[in-house]
């Protein structure tokens, strides 16, 4: 009674407890443990806050952009590249986004098959505001016509480099921008809808002198191309894969006339034979060819050639299994060639006589591929182990190998840095870490359970045979059970060859199939 609530508290020295001295607000200095927020980029120039946004990725970038106004001017200042989905709705968001990107130098367009893609008037809009286009990708854009392409070739007259593909124009379009754009040095065109029989020939134009590049892919009429292949005084490389006509006639007029020019040739599942492999022979500067699924090549064709083109540094070969391109061309090679660095022999029944030639010859080989050949085997590989003293990088796919050829590789190949096995069956994996037990710097790549099969269902209607794609002119091609017996693959490969027109390209070929003279028989 009479006492007040306990509020004491037991001494602080029973605790070894100070309380602490109580010091005026005023007093406290707070410096070292709050200091100022301070925006450290403001110090840098615009050039150097652009020059860093190029390290970093599209997602990062469109981050850094939203930062502040300063980044998001900096950015659009310093995109030089922009891809934009080219549907019809384009057309509202057209000037905003060209004040904000005005630098833009390198253009893509795409639009889906479903889509409706922007047209001519959107077109006309993006010349106008990025007259300063070097570079311009089309693809998919069916509602672009001649008369866009034509206003816009007038107002890009910078343009260096055309990429057009499944668009519905014509030539018109395209001699349009040949005859305005006078800095145009490569030029692509893929699956042209608006060229048809009777269309008015592409002519070189005032781009005539500076073309360096030409690439036709899946033309139905690419012979209206001609004028322009030859055309070009400064032709660098020709790339012509899976247009229809006979390409012969062209490439003896290429050879007459481009003979000091051209570096790089591609020619891929076409209707050309012996007469224009020598007659590009004239070209005495290739220095990278490839001869892919053409199977009116031979041994006479690719002989006469290494024969005068003894620069020659790339050689890709794909000779569909069709047995005319082997020994005989690849010695050849070996003997004329000797500055080859990269080798790549697709269904080319090659064997140890030219293997050994030119591991002899060619002492700057670097890049070898062996794929889908029945005709190499260990000995083979043993051969390339012991002479291939600069080879670095080698790939083997489905080849008649086994583990006694891989060991082969532990002591031979000196600069050898990785290999690739696949899909071949007498290969197991345990060879695979034995190699890299003995080779510690060797990177190995091998999948041991992968069965060689037949795969139809690629996404442009191509065919993949041993990982390797054929692509087709149509669409989808079924083959049923075609990797169960020679009789499914030939008739696989009648359908194959059926796709060109115009001539009927190899009958003596599947007679000899047919009546069992050919050896290759069993591997197909």
């Amino acid at each position: 009674m009479g006492q007040s609530p306990s509020t004491a508290v037991e001494p602080a020295d029973r605790f070894n407890f100070s309380p602490p001295a109580i010091i005026p607000n005023e007093m406290v200095d707070f410096s070292e443990e709050f200091v100022e927020a301070r925006d450290y980029t403001s110090d840098l120039p615009d050039d150097c806050l652009a020059y860093i946004f190029h390290f970093l990725g599209s997602g990062d970038r469109k981050r850094c952009s939203l930062v502040c106004k300063r980044w998001l001017y900096v950015d659009g200042g310093s995109r030089y590249r922009l891809s934009l989905n080219a549907q019809s709705e384009i057309l509202l968001s057209l000037p905003s986004l060209f004040v904000r990107f005005d630098s833009v130098t390198k253009l893509a367009l795409r639009c889906d098959r479903k889509s409706v893609s922007l047209s001519d008037d959107a077109l006309v809009l993006i010349s106008l505001h990025c007259q300063k286009l070097t570079r311009v990708k089309l693809r998919g854009c069916r509602e672009i016509t001649d008369h866009g392409m034509v206003a816009f070739a007038q107002n890009c007259k910078t343009l260096k480099k055309l990429s057009c593909g499944s668009c519905m124009f014509g030539a018109r379009a395209i001699n349009s921008v040949l005859d305005h754009c006078t800095l145009l040095e490569d030029i692509s065109i893929k699956r042209l809808r608006g060229i048809h029989d009777g269309a008015e020939r592409i002519q070189p134009g005032a781009a005539a002198l500076s073309l360096k590049s030409i690439c036709l892919k899946e033309m139905v009429n690419g012979q209206s191309f001609e004028p322009l292949v030859m055309g070009a005084k400064k032709l660098k490389t020709l790339k012509i894969i899976r247009c229809l006509g006979d390409w012969d006639k062209v490439l003896e007029i290429i050879g007459n006339e481009k003979s000091s020019s051209l570096i790089e040739i591609h020619l891929e599942r076409l209707q050309v034979s012996d007469i224009g492999l020598t007659a590009i022979s004239k070209c005495s500067n290739i220095e990278s060819l490839h001869i892919v699924k053409n199977p009116e090549c031979s041994n006479i064709g690719l002989s006469s050639l290494a024969e005068k083109c003894s620069s020659l540094r790339k050689l890709h070969i794909d000779g569909w299994r069709s047995n005319r391109i082997g020994d005989e061309a690849l010695i050849a090679v070996a003997n004329h060639c000797p500055n080859l660095q990269e080798l790549v022999l697709i269904g080319v029944n090659a064997t140890h006589f030219s293997l050994t030639a030119i591991a002899c010859n060619c002492q700057k080989l670097e890049r070898l591929a062996l794929c889908g050949s029945g005709t190499i085997g260990d000995a083979e590989i043993a051969c390339i182990s012991a002479k291939c003293v600069a080879l670095k990088k080698l790939c083997i796919k489905g080849c008649a190998i086994s583990d006694m050829g891989i060991e082969a590789l532990a002591w031979g190949c000196p600069s050898l840095v990785k290999i690739k096995v696949k899909k071949c069956r007498g290969v197991s994996g345990e060879v695979a870490e034995w190699l890299k037990e003995r080779r510690g710097s060797l990177v190995v790549n091998l999948d041991a359970g992968e069965v060689d099969v037949l795969d139809v269902s690629g996404s442009e209607g191509g065919v993949q045979e041993s990982g390797l794609e054929f692509p087709m002119m149509g669409g989808q091609v079924n083959v049923a059970d075609a990797s169960s017996s020679g009789v499914g693959r030939l008739a696989f490969f009648r359908v194959k060859l059926g796709l060109f027109t115009g001539r009927n390209l190899v009958p003596c070929t599947f007679r000899r199939w047919s009546n069992g003279e050919s050896s290759s028989n069993d591997n197909l």
